[in-house]
């Protein structure tokens, strides 16, 4: 069973059990979040269901394991002949959380 989940404009396949590193959500580590925009999902009889947009009626509930930041990344902007350069640093803010239950 398994679901297609939007969230922070991004979309993520998602089982029971999961792991995800997704957008940071304004929720605490330890709180529930349920995330209402599925967009497809799997039944536990293999029966495939596509929204239009998003299944009606259909939740995936997820724990929220840790808030953190990824690796820093730098971005480098230079302009030729101006002697002009600047390095700048951008840590990704996110929020780690497992899949509790998939309903549909």
């Amino acid at each position: 069973m398994f679901a297609i989940i939007e969230t922070g404009g991004k979309q993520y396949k998602v089982n029971e059990g999961d792991i995800l590193f997704i957008e940071k959500l304004d929720a605490a580590e330890g709180d529930t979040v349920t995330f209402d925009r599925v967009l497809a999902m799997s039944g536990a009889d293999n029966k495939f269901v596509v929204g239009n947009p998003t299944v009606a009626g259909a939740t995936v509930t997820a724990n929220v394991v840790k808030n953190g930041k990824g690796k820093k990344i730098y971005v480098i902007k230079y302009k030729a002949k101006k002697n002009e350069k600047k390095k700048i640093g951008h840590r990704q803010p996110y929020t780690k959380v497992q899949i509790d239950k998939i309903c549909g």
